[in-house]
This record gives structure tokens, sequence and C-alpha cells, in this order.
């Protein structure tokens, strides 16, 4: 398997990120890490070696990030408001930095995919559903999508609303985005055994929205031995990477 060890320099965070490459062709698959997850964690974590098949075959590439998570919105002792500064620079270096870079070392230049798993799924929603020019296809596995899970209510920050997904869902009704969330690939998938909870009501919000906007999704709910753990997020994987390019 090719792999690679890259870095470039980010004007929007004032410092070098690191990323990894897993893969040689095919789309390229943005992860972004859990809470406080590295850009090796996927690797770490046996997710490149569950989905062995599907890289090995040109079929995809993975591209791990790293993360500012510390510096946004688990940083406690800023305000929500100022979370989501942090948070919205990042937002910025994903799109104009670090998906030009992708796109350059992968030569791909159409849409691509985004994923993660507990906190980064939350990302891999939040980034496919403000940026569904960029990526068409999106997996997120366990996540939390309400941003009063970081920090209660967050009032009526306008910054904050627009970075939680379970909220912000039911208000968008601009064409131009209703109309790239349904041509995409979106799946969402959830456990209902241990530490899956606090997950749940956000993702069932979305679920009723998307129903209710045409949206098709598939929201795929695994069984009350599924934890939100590793050993499952191994499965669910390459199983749904299975449906999407077999």
């Amino acid at each position: 398997m090719h792999i690679e060890q890259l870095s470039h320099w980010s004007g929007e965070l004032g410092r070098e990120m690191p990323l990894n490459r897993y893969g040689h062709s095919g789309m390229p698959i943005i992860v972004f890490p859990s809470s406080g997850g590295t850009h090796f964690e996927y690797y770490d974590f046996g997710m490149i070696d569950a989905c062995q098949e599907f890289i090995e075959a040109g079929k995809v590439q993975f591209f791990s990030l790293a993360s500012v998570d510390s510096e946004s919105w688990l940083h406690n002792s800023k305000s929500p408001h100022d979370r989501a500064l942090a948070h919205e620079a990042y937002d910025r270096y994903v799109i104009s930095e670090a998906v030009p870079f992708i796109k350059h070392k992968a030569d791909w230049f159409e849409p691509m995919m985004t994923t993660g798993c507990s906190m980064g799924a939350y990302h891999a929603l939040n980034f496919f559903l403000r940026h569904p020019d960029v990526f068409q296809t999106m997996v997120a596995l366990s996540g939390v999508y309400d941003a009063r899970f970081f920090f209660g209510d967050y009032g009526n920050d306008p910054l904050v609303y627009e970075n939680s997904p379970s909220d912000y869902i039911w208000n968008q009704n601009d064409g131009w985005f209703i109309d790239r969330y349904r041509s995409a690939n979106i799946i969402m998938c959830t456990g209902l055994g241990d530490w899956e909870q606090d997950g749940l009501p956000s993702y069932r919000s979305l679920k009723e929205a998307f129903e209710e906007k045409q949206i098709p999704a598939w929201f795929d709910e695994w069984g009350e031995d599924v934890s939100h753990d590793w050993v499952w997020w191994r499965k669910q994987m390459p199983y749904y990477l299975k449906k999407l390019f077999s």
C-alpha cells in the first residue's frame, strides 16, 4: 500500500499542518479524527487495514487530517462564539488549503468524500452540508451533530448555529444546497449500544429533517450490542465502502 506522511503550511491557521495519505488512486476520502485524535489515529486504530481491499484496488485513497478541536469546540475556557471563530479558521484551512493540496497530490479534480468517527463524524457531516460542491459522498459514524453537546445552550450566536447541523438543516431551503444534497451519497450510521446515547437525539432530528425535505439519505441503525467504539467502526466503514464502490 502506498503511504505518505505529508505536510503543508496553512496561512489560515499560521502553522504547518500534517496529513497522511493511504492509497495511490481513486476517490480521495478526507478523514477527520475523533476527539483528541491526530492524523495518525485512523491508521493506528486499524481503519486503514479494515479498508485495505478498496485502497489496494485503487478505488479510494484516504487523506487523514489533523484537527484543531482542542482550540475550538473542546476548548472549555473559551466562549461558544470564540470556539466557533476558531472552527471557522479551520473550515477555511480545509476548503481553501487542504482540499486544493489533496487534489494536486491525488490528481483528482471532482468532488470528494468525507468521513469520520465520533467527533470526526460531526465534522464529516458539517463540512459536507456546508460545502456540497466539494464533497459528493459522506459517511458519518456515531457522531453528535448538535453544538449544544460541546457547551450547552449557545443562545442566539449565529456563528455557532451555522455549525450545528441538527439545527441549521431545518432552515436550509436554498435550492442550490438542496439540489446538491439530493444528488449526493449520504450515509449516517449509529449503534444503539454503550456510549451511543449522546448522539441519538441529533441523529434522529437529522433523519426527520432529511425526510421532510425529501433528501435521500441512508440512516442506518445497528443493534443494541453495537457500541461507540473502534471495533464496530472497523466493521462499518468497509461495509459502506462495499455498498458505494462495488
